[in-house]
């Protein structure tokens, strides 16, 4: 069969390059073409754009760069049809994903969603659209599969395909240490304008807690030079390709919302979850978005587990605090490792990217 996939983003990457590796499983002519970047490659799909030339976000940066974004969709459909897939699998990515649906529903493409956008968080609105053009949704949080059917939409909930990458990691050992001092490990995201605004605030910890070596995981298809010219004179590690060996040493861990915040849970660091994008995008945001938290990990579990920093709250002061709390507290540690196994518990530990392959070749 031909496989068309699209990913925009390095957790889509990392998803989708587990996602081909079980289609060449079960479908021995398997052939796949796809948007994402090297991680869906090297499991062996023809690359087609990498995410890094895709990634916008906020509002704002959306208007400034919506010439591209229409030349990228325009590009996209006249590259479906080139290629002619059996299915076209969509990975997330609602921003252009969703505008893709509509038209490849009308020339006649079978539609798999797997990874649902976050429409249960705003613009839910959206579920009409994907009720009407697309085939089968695949959910990965518990939690979707009965949004869905409050709107009438039959989904299928094939578990989190993080639990598979981690549980197989930590089963390795660690193949060389990355420092002989304890580590606080900053994540401060994969696209240039979120480190940007960032990573300054996240080394401001570095001079306040010298007993700890600080190691920045670098974000794949970024350069070297983006990270240099925020770290300066500070005594800070750079970790390239390396973000699970990571957070296998970290003791502590200051990550930006996204996919991040489950790895590093699920990998039993203690974590601090910050954000900081531009204002008009993120009062925008407030006024759209239902969701009470920002992180998978608090809103799968319901709860306030991980402490988050929002925009004005993630400065210096308010982040030393905090840090020195979580480093300090055994107490809060031990409860926020209690809630890290309850997520493990909520998640599984199955295999997604299996079920996932299944389900979408059982649409033929």
């Amino acid at each position: 069969m031909r496989y068309y996939i699209i990913a925009g983003e390095a957790s889509g990457d990392l998803h989708g390059s587990n996602l081909i590796k079980a289609l060449h499983v079960h479908d021995a002519r398997a052939t796949v073409r796809c948007w994402g970047g090297d991680k869906m490659e090297e499991a062996g799909a023809t690359l087609v754009k990498h995410y890094r030339d895709l990634a916008f976000m906020g509002f704002v940066e959306v208007l400034l760069h919506l010439r591209t974004i229409m030349r990228n969709l325009k590009f996209c459909k006249e590259d479906i049809l080139a290629f002619k897939p059996d299915v076209l699998v969509l990975i997330d990515y609602p921003g252009f994903n969703l505008r893709i649906v509509e038209w490849a529903k009308k020339e006649g493409i079978k539609i798999c969603y797997y990874i649902s956008p976050q429409v249960w968080a705003w613009k839910e609105g959206r579920v009409e659209q994907i009720r009407k053009y697309v085939d089968k949704m695949l959910v990965i949080l518990p939690f979707e599969k009965g949004f869905y059917k409050k709107h009438n939409y039959e989904v299928t909930y094939v578990g989190h395909p993080l639990t598979e990458v981690v549980e197989a990691e930590l089963q390795k050992p660690v193949t060389q240490p990355l420092s002989d001092r304890k580590i606080i490990a900053l994540l401060p995201g994969s696209r240039s304008q979120e480190i940007r605004k960032k990573l300054p605030v996240m080394l401001s910890m570095v001079r306040h807690f010298p007993q700890y070596q600080f190691v920045i995981a670098q974000a794949p298809g970024q350069e070297r030079a983006i990270y240099d010219e925020m770290i300066g004179g500070h005594n800070v590690l750079l970790a390239a390709g390396k973000t699970y060996e990571l957070l296998k040493q970290a003791s502590f861990a200051l990550v930006t919302s996204g996919t991040a915040t489950l790895e590093t849970a699920l990998f039993g660091v203690p974590e601090i979850v910050c954000y900081k994008g531009n204002p008009l995008s993120y009062w925008l945001a407030r006024k759209l978005v239902k969701v009470k938290y920002i992180s998978l990990v608090n809103l799968i579990l319901n709860k306030p587990a991980v402490t988050e920093l929002i925009q004005d709250d993630l400065n210096e002061q308010r982040l030393l605090a905090e840090l020195t709390a979580l480093v300090d507290d055994t107490e809060r540690r031990e409860t926020l490792q209690s809630d890290y196994t309850g997520l493990w518990e909520l998640l599984g530990a199955g295999r997604a990217s299996d079920a996932a392959a299944r389900e979408i070749i059982a649409m033929f």
